[in-house]
């Protein structure tokens, strides 16, 4: 089934919950005319479910091959990356100066999502490169940055993020891959990193590596982690390629998903190059900053594995609809001459209307987000931009981990709509499923989102950023329940709902220096119910919106639609709000129980 990009929706998002037009007026966001945004997102549109979409099936069934350190891609991965690089696609968000489009997040957002939804395993090359250009664009020299950036943008160079090692997974602090510093101001890097998205390929000509190591001297633990550029060739002050480094492909892994994604073990200084022993390395900034600095690779990656999220889902969605209109299967449940589609069935419409509820609350949450980080980025008033760093900054770990948390469940009714024919691999279903679940594991897992929303983001300033949410929450219920209707019964939802996450807030505050250990036994609840209320939130939003255009006979089918979604979202998801503050605020007397001997 072909990917229809959800166009419609997302100008929907970005112009009545987003707020476009404000963006529009801040400095440096002036490009992003409503002209300018629907030409980027209808070509982009276009540009995937042409170029890129075909290709998802095709990767699945044939994925990247290893062999003796080189990596062959899927059959036409390369073409469409050369075709998706010379497009500007790989530029939106990033600096005009060094090739970029410069446009704001919330115009890249969207292309983001188009872009994963289009095919899963393609994006993730991209979406590495975002990462280390903006690693870059913050901690790099400027000769870095002029030598490196603009060949990131125009996709002769691609980029990765080196962090884990065998005895490390996510405890950066056992980092051991060694850095030392040689005479001319460069090191020499000798380790091994496990997990390598695109690590080796044969996309581009060449593949910087942004790599965690430890100088001789450094102190123990993630203070005294430094970030090294490591290329894969060697080059001369004009970026012509040079000789091989001595960093190595020993292998790919072979996983349960994204099959098309070369999932890469590297050796660095096995003397595998053509430079001896001992990868060629250059530092980043400061020593011993190298976490700070990766953390921007992490959070930019995070908010895009939180876009793929969403992005499977309405692949998902599409094709579970799709299907459901096609498939002739039993009466109706009140009486039919013979077989219906089953769209007509109540169960399989409650399938679809909670895969397009939870990809539609996703997808606004995400949206809103980025809205902030533009105005953390380009608001001139330095107390603005404070206040919408801090609200970006909270709301990445939700972005992260709900919505990829979702995608299993999303990806799961997908399959279960299309019955037996779900679980046979050619009716293309059970992919989604696959794929989807990966996103809860890489660039931290979702409890490491669920601690970093409970440690750094909610107790560090006694939830003050949490609860002006939540008093934006309850503005809204009372917006709603004002409308009346529709709007009012999901007013009633709401209000329960942001009782239910304002209380666990206050659990987190009070209890995370008494009983810490109680509060992070709940993290995930918390970080679950976290996303389900701002997800309700935005659909309360939304409908408040669809009900204003339907009042004024606009585009009738869309807004009615939307209304309808956002009730079912209150009435089917928004309910479980209270389990959800139950397990965080009471759960962890079970979790806690057992002795460790009696697993």
């Amino acid at each position: 089934m072909s990917y229809v990009a959800p166009i419609k929706d997302m100008q929907f998002v970005l112009q009545e919950l987003v707020g476009l037009t404000q963006i529009q007026k801040l400095p440096g966001c002036e490009d992003a005319t409503d002209e300018t945004v629907a030409a980027v997102l209808e070509e982009n549109a276009r540009f995937m479910g042409e170029v890129v979409a075909p290709l998802n099936r095709t990767g699945d069934v044939e994925p990247a091959t290893w062999n003796d350190g080189r990596v062959t891609t899927t059959p036409g991965f390369k073409a469409a990356f050369d075709a998706f690089v010379s497009a500007g696609w790989q530029g939106v968000q990033h600096p005009s100066e060094f090739g970029g489009q410069g446009l704001p997040k919330i115009v890249a957002a969207p292309c983001m999502e188009m872009l994963q939804s289009a095919n899963l395993s393609f994006a993730l090359c991209p979406l590495l490169t975002d990462g280390a250009i903006e690693a870059l664009l913050t901690a790099g020299s400027d000769e870095q940055k002029a030598t490196y950036i603009h060949r990131l943008i125009d996709g002769s160079w691609t980029g990765t993020m080196n962090l884990t090692e065998p005895q490390a997974g996510s405890d950066l602090a056992q980092v051991r891959t060694r850095a030392v510093p040689q005479p001319d101001g460069s090191y020499r890097l000798f380790g091994q990193k496990i997990f390598i998205t695109f690590g080796e390929h044969d996309l581009a000509e060449n593949i910087v590596h942004l790599v965690l190591a430890r100088t001789p001297d450094a102190p123990e633990g993630v203070k005294g982690i430094s970030l090294f550029i490591v290329p894969k060739f060697l080059f001369d002050g004009d970026g012509k390629i040079g000789k091989r480094n001595d960093v190595y492909c020993a292998s790919i892994e072979h996983k349960l998903g994204i099959n098309a994604s070369p999932t890469c073990v590297l050796l660095f200084g096995d003397d595998k190059g053509e430079v001896g022993a001992g990868a060629i390395g250059h530092l980043v900034g400061e020593e011993n900053r190298g976490l700070e600095y990766m953390f921007i690779m992490m959070n930019a990656a995070r908010f895009q594995v939180g876009m793929q999220g969403i992005a499977v889902c309405e692949r998902a969605y599409q094709h579970a609809a799709a299907y459901a209109k096609e498939r002739l299967q039993s009466r109706a449940v009140e009486g039919s001459a013979g077989p219906v589609a089953i769209i007509r069935h109540p169960d399989v419409r409650r399938l679809l209307m909670f895969m397009r509820a939870n990809t539609e609350a996703a997808r606004a949450v995400a949206y809103v987000a980025a809205g902030y980080n533009d105005l953390a980025h380009h608001h001139p008033d330095a107390g603005a931009r404070t206040t919408a760093k801090a609200a970006y900054d909270y709301l990445v770990p939700i972005v992260k981990g709900w919505p990829t948390e979702a995608s299993i469940d999303v990806t799961s009714a997908g399959v279960q709509v299309h019955g037996g024919m779900g679980f046979i691999e050619e009716t293309g279903a059970a992919q989604y499923y696959r794929d989807a679940r990966i996103l809860t594991i890489y660039e931290g897992t979702t409890a490491i989102q669920a601690n970093d929303l409970i440690g750094r983001k909610t107790s560090r300033d006694g939830g003050a950023v949490a609860k002006r949410f939540v008093t934006e929450m309850r503005g809204t219920a009372d917006e709603l329940e004002r409308a009346g209707g529709e709007c009012a019964a999901i007013a009633r939802r709401l209000r329960v709902a942001v009782d239910a996450y304002a209380a666990t807030i206050d659990f987190v505050v009070r209890e995370f220096k008494s009983d810490v250990r109680a509060v992070y036994a709940g993290s995930v609840p918390y970080l679950k119910l976290a996303g389900v209320v701002h997800g309700g939130w935005q659909m309360g939003r939304a409908a408040l919106a669809a009900a204003r255009r339907l009042a004024q006979g606009d585009d009738p089918d869309f807004h009615r639609a939307k209304l309808a979604t956002a009730r079912f979202y209150a009435d089917h998801i928004l309910v479980t709000a209270g389990g959800l503050a139950a397990a965080a605020t009471e759960g962890s007397a079970g979790t806690l129980a057992l002795e460790e001997a009696w697993f």
